[in-house]
C-alpha cells in the first residue's frame, strides 16, 4: 500500500525543517492518541502512541530518524498483527520563500489482512498527520 499527500506552506525550507525537527512536533502528528517520546538517541526519536482503531485499543511504537538535510524518515515497529512493514517520510522542497511538504506512507499488511480493510483508516491517519503538521507550520 502506498499513500501520499503534498501541501505548501509560506515558510522558507530552513525554518520549516527546524519546526519539523522539534520534539514537540512528533506527538502532535498523532492528534487523536496519547503519544509520548520514550527514547532520544542522537537524531532518532522513539514514540509510543496509544490509539483506538477498528473498535480496538492498541499501542504502537514508531522510530523517527531526522536526516541532516531536514527530512524525516519513520517506521512503525510492527507487532505482526496487521502490518509486516510500515514506513513513511516527510520531505521538504524549497520553492522560493515557500516550502512544499510531501508526506508518504508505504506498508505491507500481513497475508491474511486485505489492504482494502486498512486503507481507509490509514488514509485518515495520513490526513490527520498532514493537518497537524500544516497547523504547526502555519502558526
Amino acid at each position: 500500500m502506498h499513500l501520499q499527500t503534498t501541501f505548501d506552506v509560506k515558510r522558507p525550507r530552513t525554518s520549516t525543517a527546524k519546526i519539523v525537527a522539534r520534539d514537540e512536533t512528533l506527538p502532535a502528528l498523532f492528534p487523536d492518541a496519547k503519544t509520548e517520546i520514550i527514547e532520544r538517541k542522537g537524531n532518532r526519536r522513539t514514540l509510543r502512541t496509544h490509539y483506538r482503531a477498528l473498535g480496538r485499543d492498541g499501542t504502537a511504537t514508531f522510530r523517527f530518524q531526522f536526516l541532516p538535510e531536514g527530512e524525516v524518515r519513520f517506521e512503525k515497529i510492527c507487532d505482526g498483527r496487521v502490518w509486516r512493514e510500515l514506513r513513511g517520510s516527510i520531505s521538504l522542497e524549497a520553492r522560493g520563500e515557500k516550502t512544499r511538504i510531501h508526506v508518504e506512507l508505504r506498508g505491507r499488511t500481513q497475508s491474511l489482512i486485505p489492504e482494502f480493510t486498512i486503507r481507509g483508516p490509514m488514509r485518515e491517519q495520513l490526513d490527520q498527520m498532514t493537518a497537524a503538521l500544516r497547523e504547526l507550520l502555519e502558526a
